[in-house]
């Protein structure tokens, strides 16, 4: 199937690889680095003949392994192109969410069905044959009306919506409760079913079957979905695909070869994966064993030796219909309009913003139901309105708390200034949208801890509400301390957002941060800094809020501002652009804050890419550093419509290239491909003059050597440049701690987050239910159960304190408590004094272990008496 010009590049492409550097995994697969040459040229030269399963049965491997050995051939950095790269980005998506769709659909299929129903059932119903006709139904329906391939949630909602109508078509002998009842209790109210020789399999109606919604209700509630949602998705999407497809529920199960012919069509047009084969478990569809078994760990302070209990992450589907609860019941109590406080605090303004806040509002509707169908289908737009509607609760919601907060910092009311600024409305909004997204929008693969893009990813938002990146930024950090109720996965996601922005967005042409840096520089001439470096070493202030940094309270550059320290209603940050002589530019708050954050981002991108290629050599990296600082202070033009961790890889060897340490670029971007949150366009597609695009190897020599070789001459002097303090490091604001800890000094319990969410269906008493493994989460050596125990705990902590307190104050050392519980057991058991010698074997010290603890258990237990029946239940 392919073309004489493929095999001809892909024959040089292989012959290049075989004799590069390195290469011995390319020598011993060759048969796999042939095929991997093959997609490779196909792609580029537009002239794919082969759809990417007959690839790869053709190399017999599977996806998983093909991605990886890809990764592994990219020796060069002109090996796979960037078009490639999206190639590949795009198809491991969609085969994350297959996967994960699939093992959802089997499991749900086998908490329906009978393995094996009554004899009279027949043949043509059996639960592989049921399986198949559902599968490929839904795959022709995601194929026919979605046209993102890679969004977890809408295509969970429309595999929801062909369960329910193939229940509805099956017999009830063939079904379990509670789906039995509901099919039979909807046969006997509706028509009654004919026999199999007479006029169809169901006389139901396709109206009766489309009006009838308890089936689709048990479904939504087994798997914690918004039944208001999927009822959408099965009106405005999967009906008008019944129809297309020429399947009529009044003739029953629609036939297999009808819809495997249709499907097949779509699978040849779109040349990727063959997702029948997940029926089959073939095999190059199964994911890589090894990289599955690698779950990630809370990092535990045991002994390495001991076995460590993996509490295995929830599937992907839970995880994100989980999320999307959470935030539903957030807003549950939130409304569509401005509540009474906010009523207030516009009525308090000068001038009202009621009216313009309400147009706005509306006029983004439009705009974002019309964006949403135009990248997702145009029978999804009432999917965009209703999370645009929970965007705009969240976003009334968080601008309350907003405005209650600068109202206890500044002791004012009139907020005239801030409420009638378009710029902050327009970002308040648009991230409130953007945190729905995010919760819609959650990535399918579990091997990644964070989030793949989509084509709805961030930052799609920004687009849609036409808001420069810079503008957005401002507004991250006060939405994320407005709304406590924030998940942990949203709070990353705005953090990932954020510098998303700081290290290329906010750096592209016509953003206002290059305004911003040239008035910074005119107000006291090309000696002023958008940021003295001598503040580098401070701790980083996470105390402006958004009214600081949309309108930036002024100080003087010769003496302190008089007044109050903050106003709502101060000077916008962007100047006129006269300005009298006797009055200078005033220092932008925002423009500050970005750069102080900038540099702690840079700092920390280095010095993680220096851990893992100049570990042998510490005293480059304060060089690395100054260079690098100097760079974005001075030569901040280099970044405009570039990414900062070109000017980083750049200023790392620029300094390895005078001090004479050997570091290839080779090196540097085969490093930096496994550090978190990477991109290899960023080394791949570097912009070298206007519209014109090369490797990073060719910036450097073309671009950032010729702008600073004066200066990274100065390091091969025997006067290099004064040092740059190292940036102060501190802890995210956003983060929570993961590590188990110590409820105080005194005792020996820690307590750490629970790792897995509730289960919104029994409300948020209930935790998730887990698996055997991960049930045990308090383990003392014995079962809790009744409220005695804990009070126990309660008291052994309170007596602790109280002499720990009277140590302090008296001097005198605290006397032991007894018996109490040691938990983080190291060779020694405090409860009975005993310890272990070091010549004993591990297994002798677990034994005394044992012993001692069943010795503790059955004091406690004729101390508890009848109470022990009681404490097994939990």
């Amino acid at each position: 199937k392919v073309s004489e010009s493929v095999r001809e590049k892909a024959w040089k492409t292989f012959e290049s690889l075989s004799a590069a550097d390195g290469a011995l995994a390319c020598n011993k697969k060759k048969k796999e680095t042939w095929g991997v040459c093959i997609f490779i040229v196909a792609i580029d030269l537009d002239e794919v003949t082969f759809t990417f399963t007959e690839l790869l049965k053709s190399i017999n491997i599977s996806v998983c392994t093909f991605f990886q050995f890809l990764k592994e051939v990219d020796v060069n950095m002109d090996t796979v192109s960037t078009k490639v790269d999206s190639t590949v980005s795009r198809l491991k998506k969609k085969y994350d969410v297959l996967f994960a769709l699939y093992h959802k659909f089997e499991r749900t299929c086998g908490l329906i069905y009978l393995e094996q129903p009554s004899s009279e059932i027949s043949a043509e119903l059996s639960s592989v044959l049921v399986l198949k006709n559902y599968w490929i139904t839904f795959l022709l329906a995601k194929g026919k009306v979605l046209q993102v391939e890679d969004d977890l949630v809408i295509s969970f909602q429309l595999l929801l919506c062909v369960l329910d109508y193939f229940i509805k078509l099956s017999p009830p002998a063939t079904l379990k409760e509670p789906y039995k009842s509901s099919v039979s209790a909807v046969t006997v109210n509706g028509s009654a079913r004919t026999p199999r020789r007479g006029q169809n399999r169901s006389s139901r109606t396709a109206k009766q079957l489309d009006t009838d919604t308890k089936i689709i209700e048990i479904l939504c509630k087994e798997h914690d979905c918004n039944l208001d949602e999927v009822k959408n998705v099965y009106f405005t999407s999967f009906i008008p695909f019944l129809n297309s497809a020429g399947i009529v529920a009044s003739n029953g199960l629609p036939e297999v070869e009808v819809i495997l012919k249709q499907y097949d069509e779509l699978y040849l047009k779109n040349k990727d994966i063959d997702a029948r084969l997940f029926l089959n478990h073939d095999e190059t569809l199964q994911p890589d064993v090894i990289a599955c078994s690698q779950l990630e760990r809370t990092p535990l302070k045991n002994n390495p030796d001991e076995e460590i209990n993996v509490i295995l992450p929830q599937t992907p589907v839970r995880v994100a219909m989980n999320n999307i609860q959470q935030l539903i019941m957030i807003l549950n109590s939130a409304t569509d309009k401005p509540s009474d406080t906010l009523i207030m605090y516009f009525n308090n303004c000068t001038v009202n913003p009621k009216d313009s806040i309400l147009k706005r509002v509306e006029s983004f509707d439009h705009i974002f139901k019309k964006k949403f169908a135009e990248a997702v289908g145009q029978g999804w737009a009432e999917i965009g309105s209703q999370r645009y509607k929970l965007g705009v609760r969240l976003y009334y919601r968080v601008m309350e708390s907003m405005l209650k907060s600068e109202e206890v910092r500044l002791s004012v009311q009139n907020f005239s200034k801030l409420l009638n600024d378009n710029i902050f409305h327009t970002s308040l909004l648009a991230c409130a949208v953007e945190v729905v997204m995010a919760t819609y929008g959650r990535n399918a693969s579990q091997s990644d801890s964070t989030s793949a893009e989509t084509d709805l990813s961030f930052p799609w938002i920004l687009n849609v509400f036409d808001l420069k990146a810079f503008d957005f930024y401002k507004v991250i950090e006060s939405f994320i301390k407005a709304e406590p109720s924030l998940t942990r996965e949203m709070i990353k996601h705005l953090e990932h957002c954020e510098h998303r922005i700081m290290e290329s967005l906010a750096w592209q042409s016509g953003s206002p941060l290059f305004d911003l840096i040239k008035q910074s520089k005119e107000r006291e001439g090309q000696s002023d800094q958008p940021e003295p470096t001598s503040t580098l070493n401070m701790p980083l202030q996470h105390n402006h809020t958004a009214a600081d940094l949309y309108l930036s309270p002024v100080k003087s550059p010769k003496k302190k501002a008089s007044g109050p320290p903050l106003s709502a209603t101060s000077t916008p940050d962007v100047q006129p652009a006269v300005i009298p002589q006797t009055q200078k530019p005033q220092k932008s708050t925002s423009l500050s804050s970005f750069y102080r954050k900038v540099y702690l981002l840079a700092y920390r991108r280095l010095h993680t890419l220096f851990l893992h290629l100049l570990s042998e050599h510490p005293d480059l990296e304060p060089l690395i550093w100054t260079l690098f600082q100097h760079t974005l202070q001075n030569e901040y033009e280099l970044m405009r419509d570039r990414h900062l961790d070109q000017i980083m890889m750049c200023s790392m060897y620029g300094i390895c290239k005078v001090k004479n340490v050997d570091l290839r670029f080779k090196m540097i971007v085969s490093a930096y491909k496994e550090l978190c949150n990477t991109n290899q366009e960023t080394f791949k597609r570097v912009l070298i003059w206007k519209e014109q695009y090369d490797s990073i190897i060719v910036f450097y020599n073309i671009v950032f050597m010729q702008k600073l070789k004066t200066n990274i001459l100065q390091y091969a002097s025997s006067r290099p440049p004064t040092l740059s303090p190292i940036p102060h490091i501190p802890r995210s604001p956003y983060q929570f701690s993961n590590s188990p800890r110590r409820v105080s000094a005194g005792n020996n319990i820690y307590i750490s987050p629970l790792k897995s969410p509730y289960k919104f269906s029994d409300g948020f008493q209930s935790p998730t239910k887990m698996t055997p493994r991960s049930r045990i989460l308090v383990s003392i050596g014995e079962s809790f159960g009744t409220s005695e125990k804990f009070q126990k705990i309660n008291q052994m902590l309170c007596n602790s304190e109280c002499q720990l307190k009277r140590s302090a104050e008296g001097g005198a050392a605290a006397p032991k408590p007894l018996k109490r519980l040691r938990f983080d057991i190291e060779g020694q058991d405090e409860a009975d004094g005993s310890k272990h010698l070091p010549q004993e074997s591990k297994f002798q010290q677990k034994l005394a272990e044992m012993t001692s603890t069943r010795t503790r258990m059955q004091k406690q237990k004729l101390n508890d008496g009848n109470d022990t029946s009681a404490s097994e239940e939990k």
